[in-house]
Formats: C-alpha cells, structure tokens, sequence
C-alpha cells in the first residue's frame, strides 16, 4: 500500500507543477485553448494518443470485448492505430491546420460556422457537444474508479470527486499546454506500464503459448455466438473470433469515431506546422499500436479468470469487472504501475474533455451571442467557470448507478461522430457540401443515438452498433442530399477554399541534373553567367559603335 500512495503522490505532485509551469502559456484565448497553434510534434502525438485511450478502453473495451471475443479482439486494436490514429492524420491532419488557421476556426463548432458561413450551425454544434461530451466523461470516472476500488478499496464517490478536482486543477492553471506536457509524461508512463502487465498476465498463466491453449479448450457460450456454434472449443483464438459482426461495428465505431470528436480533431488546429504533421503522424500511430493493440489483446485472455470475475445475482458476468479482476492477482508493486497507467490514460482524457466543453461554450454559444462585448480576459474566466461547471454536471451523472462503461462511450461517440464527422471531412475537401446537408446529417445522426436510447423506438440492439450505423449514416446522408439541395455562393465557396492556394518555398534537396549534365543549380549560375557575358559584349559593341560615329 505504502509503495501505491508514494505512486500516486509523486504522479499528482507532477501534474499540478505542470499547470503552475504552463501558466505563463495560457494568457489568452488562444494560448488557452489551442497553445498558441505552436505544439510540436511528439507533444501533439502523445496528445492524441492519451486522450483516445483511456480507463474508457483499458477497462470497459478491454474487458467486455475481449472476455466476449478472445484474442481476435485485437482487431480493434488494430483498426484504431491504423484508421483511427494513421489515417486520420493523414487524411485530416494537414487539411485541418491549413483551413482552421486560415479561418482562425478555435474549436469544432467554430469550424462549422465558419466554414458553411452559418452562425445558427456553430450555435447547434456547440449545443451538441456540450451535452454528449457529459456521459463520455462519466464513463471515464467509472473506469477509472473501478480500478482504484480494487486497489485502494476505496468508495466510489470519492474516487470520482478527487479525480474531478485534481483534473479541474490543473487544466484551469495552465489550458491547452499544461495538458499536452501531461500527455506527454502520462503517455510515457502507459507505454511502461502496458508492455510490463501483458507480460506479467501472461507469465502468470505459464507463458504466451500456454495461455493459448488453455483459451482454447474453453467452450463458446451462446451469448456471445450463433447456437450452430455454441460449445465449440477453439473460437475465442480464432482469427475473427466467435461474433465477427459486431467485432466490425466495434471497430467501426472506436476507429472511425476519432475522425469526428471535437477534443481529437482539435490537437490538429494546435500543431506547430505541416512538418509536424508528418513526425507526428508516425509518432501517433507507434503510441496506438502498443498502447490499443496491447489493452485489447491484454483483454483477449479475460476468461482465463472465471474464478475472480465479479457476477451480478443473475450469475451473468459483470464486465467491468474483468481487467481489475485480471490485475488483481499482480503482485503490489505491479498493481501500483497498473494505477499509474490507467490514471495517466484517463487524466488525459478528462483533461480533454473539459478543456474542449468549456472553450467550445464560451466561444461558440456565449460569445456574440449573450455577451456581446466578450474581450480575452472576460473569456478565459468564462471558460474556467463552465470548465467546473462541466466537471460538476458529469460528476453528478458518475455517481448515479452507471451503466455498461462501453455503453456511455458507444452513446457520446455515436452522436457526437455521426453528426460532426462527415460534415467535418467533406468540409475539407469537396466544394460542393450544402448547409443543408450538414444540418441533415447532424438530425440523422442525433436521432438514431436519442431514438435508440430508449425501449419503445429502440430499433439497434447495441448501441455500440447504433454509433457505428450514425457514422456511417452520415457519409451517405452528407453527398446525397448536398446533390439534391441548392449549393452555397461561389464567393463564399472560394474564399475558404483559397487556403489550399497558397505558395510555399521549399527548400531544395534533390534534383535531376540538366541535358548538358550540370545541376540545377550550376546550370542557374552558368545561364546568369552568360547573361552577364553577352550584356558586357552588348556594351563594347554599343559604344564601339559610337566612336565610329563621332569620328
């Protein structure tokens, strides 16, 4: 216990120096929110990547998924370095800096009013955020409180409220740049701390290969798989696992649904620069490999501990339950490195979700539209004020008996991505999006989330499956109705697009030599050469030319 407290109070001592540090960048709305658009790329990386995974994945995805699939579970893993992390850089990253720059666009909303030049989206979007960030954030402290439970066997209240606090603490004294350097020493810690429990897990069970076969001779329960399959030995370390279709539409939702997440697509408006974008693309997607791929595949084996899992009176198993049950049987010094990565992962993430919830209220909704006169100094106090608010409000939703932690994310993600993640990505590169369409999308989207929420309109059994069907409803809904819907003005069309036309110098590096074999370069110094030559025979002829005359 003693080495556990020692832990946490060295981890908690670091993370409010690193607020007071970042004090000094956090005197303005920009610094604040964005840092200053002057990140680089390891701490924008290790941004991204700590606040995709949290105690939300490493106990609730984990868990659930993979006591339901095995190994192939590490699918998801997969898809979310690769989709989620890789691509979204590289297909939004550099589009993304260059336009939200340009616009001076500070949070997601923001873009959207900017960009479709309609102030009644910003209003709407901001509305959207603000409400389905709250059950997100809840489901992080449930995570989070769940392992702290098993460590501490501390209540669960208190674990919610001081983990509320020390966050509030330290995003309110340093914004932006106190979360990132944070990111960055917590991303640190979940590498360690991942790679040092899959091995202990597995040595545990007599080595990789032994705990293989052990999975193996376990019998599929018809829960989890079709009754032709039912007590089949072998399925939870197949290849697509014993439920390969809703394994899809978890991979779906958890890898595409980063593309869509205002508190994700903002690390890109905050990046230094394009280079950046490129070293933190490989950076970024690294971090998810370990990280993603080994809390999945960690989660594979959960059905090796039957005999620790915690069940409700029913029998069934409690599936949050499953990694803190795994981690239980680590030896203290273990437990303790455990606690570190998980509070690394989910400070983060909460960092990140109050940071994007407060600015995107102040910005988007108040500014301009209740205050009229809203100057830097009134808004930064705005914004730490519904920072606590926020916190509060989700505080509150925590200690109410939770659900499924998967089934919060699956709600927050399904409404937030399905509505903004089409809109977003047609926003950067086609011209033709209507308002229309967006408005349209952000009604499809919402719909399906709210109306799957409640038993009478339910019509999408899981609703991780539901977030999946809403994000993918949105790229259909956005080009079709865009086709069929008047388009926005050439003018304003242009002027937003007139970003990507702009002309950047580049430093030389390689270059095919010139016919006469010389370089570019020789070849330049060669053309001036002769250029200063003929000029110089053209002035001797000239006046020769002259004197002539004058005799």
């Amino acid at each position: 216990m003693l080495e556990k407290v020692l832990l946490l109070v060295v981890f908690f001592g670091i993370m409010i120096a690193v607020g007071l540090y970042s004090r000094k960048h956090s005197t303005n709305v920009n610094d604040f929110v964005l840092g200053g658009r002057k990140v680089g790329p390891w701490l924008t990386a290790f941004a991204f990547g700590t606040s995709y995974f949290s105690a939300v994945v490493f106990v609730g995805y984990a868990g659930q998924f993979g006591y339901k699939y095995g190994v192939a579970t590490t699918w998801i893993g997969i898809g979310n370095a690769f989709i989620g992390s890789l691509l979204a850089w590289v297909v939004l990253g550099r589009r993304t800096r260059i336009m939200t720059k340009f616009l001076d666009a500070k949070t997601m909303p923001d873009f959207f009013g900017k960009r479709y030049h309609s102030k009644a989206m910003r209003i709407v979007a901001a509305i959207i955020s603000f409400v389905f960030l709250i059950p997100y954030t809840s489901s992080v402290y449930n995570g989070l409180s769940r392992l702290f439970g098993m460590a501490f066997d501390i209540d669960y209240s208190i674990c919610v409220i001081a983990m509320a606090g020390l966050t509030c603490v330290y995003v309110i004294l340093g914004g932006y740049m106190a979360t990132a350097i944070n990111d960055f020493i917590q991303g640190i810690i979940m590498i360690g701390g991942i790679i040092a429990v899959i091995f202990s897990i597995l040595n545990g069970q007599g080595g990789f290969l032994n705990a293989l076969k052990e999975l193996s001779m376990i019998p599929a329960d018809p829960a989890v798989t079709t009754p032709a399959l039912a007590g089949s030995q072998g399925l939870f370390v197949s290849f697509f696992g014993p439920d390969p279709v809703n394994l899809l539409g978890v991979v779906i939702l958890t890898s595409l649904g980063t593309w869509g997440l205002p508190q994700m697509v903002q690390k890109f408006y905050a990046i230094r620069d394009e280079k950046a974008v490129q070293t933190g693309t490989i950076i970024s997607t690294v971090f998810a490999v370990i990280i993603s791929c080994g809390c999945y595949f960690l989660g594979g084996f959960g059905r090796l501990f039957d005999d620790v899992v915690a069940r409700n009176d029913q029998g069934g198993v409690l599936y949050d339950s499953v990694i803190p049950s795994m981690l239980s049987t680590l030896p203290d010094i273990l437990i303790g490195v455990v606690i570190m990565l998980v509070l690394s992962a989910s400070m983060s993430t909460l960092a990140s979700l109050v940071l994007t919830s407060s600015s995107t209220i102040t910005i988007d909704l108040l500014k301009e539209n209740v205050i009229k006169k809203m100057d830097d100094k009134k808004q930064l106090i705005t914004m730490r004020i519904f920072l606590i608010i926020f916190i509060v409000l989700s505080v509150v939703m925590a200690l109410k008996p939770p659900a499924l932690i998967a089934q919060l994310m699956g709600i927050s993600w399904g409404a937030l991505a399905g509505a903004f993640l089409a809109p977003f990505l047609y926003g950067l590169y086609w011209k033709g999006v209507t308002r229309a369409s967006v408005w349209s999308c952000f009604v499809v989207a919402i719909g399906i989330t709210v109306l799957n929420l409640f038993p009478a309109t339910k019509f999408i059994q899981s609703p991780i499956n539901a977030g999946a069907a809403a994000m993918i409803a949105g790229l259909i809904v956005v080009p079709l109705v865009s086709l069929l819907t008047p388009k926005m003005q050439e003018g304003e069309i242009k002027f937003v697009f007139d970003c990507y036309e702009e002309k950047h110098m580049v430093e030389q590096r390689y270059a095919l030599p010139s016919e006469d074999g010389l370089s570019p370069a020789e070849a330049a110094a060669k053309a001036a050469k002769n250029t200063a030559a003929n000029g110089n025979n053209s002035n001797s002829s000239n006046s020769s030319s002259k004197k002539k005359k004058k005799k």
